[in-house]
């Protein structure tokens, strides 16, 4: 599975609100081709139910149940903020939007808990250029 692609990668970017954070990184899920546009509809609908920041400086915006439908192949796109953005009302500083195919969702979600379950980890892609990033996600040299 083509879980991230180089492009998918947004370093260094500023604070903005967090609807525009979601619709940003759902529509590099979307041009990327791992879901139709409909799904950061979902996206936005999932973070008014329950907010997606998972703590350790994290967000993993993803749709809601009925947007899966709207998924073409599992993938994620990662955005890094430096200085971070508010998210409800704590500051996070990676989002990783995800799409996941039936259950890979969950495959999808303990890798990354695996990768960045320190908050050295979290530093470390912090500091990460767009290679380094990949080769955390994908375990590719």
């Amino acid at each position: 599975m083509n879980l991230l692609q180089k492009n998918n990668i947004i370093l260094n970017c500023k604070a903005k609100p967090k609807e525009d954070v979601i619709r940003e990184i759902g529509r590099l899920l979307y041009e990327s081709g791992y879901v139709d546009e409909s799904y950061i509809d979902g996206m936005l609908k999932r973070e008014l139910t329950f907010s997606t920041n998972i703590g350790n400086g994290i967000a993993l915006p993803h749709g809601v149940e009925e947007a899966k439908k709207d998924i073409k192949k599992t993938g994620i796109a990662v955005m890094i903020f430096p200085e971070g953005t508010m998210w409800k009302d704590e500051l996070v500083y990676v989002v990783i939007g995800i799409a996941g195919v039936g259950e890979e969702h969950l495959e999808v979600l303990a890798n990354i808990a695996e990768r960045l379950s320190t908050p050295e980890a979290v530093d470390n892609l912090l500091k990460g250029s767009v290679d380094e990033i990949y080769n955390i996600f994908t375990g590719k040299e």
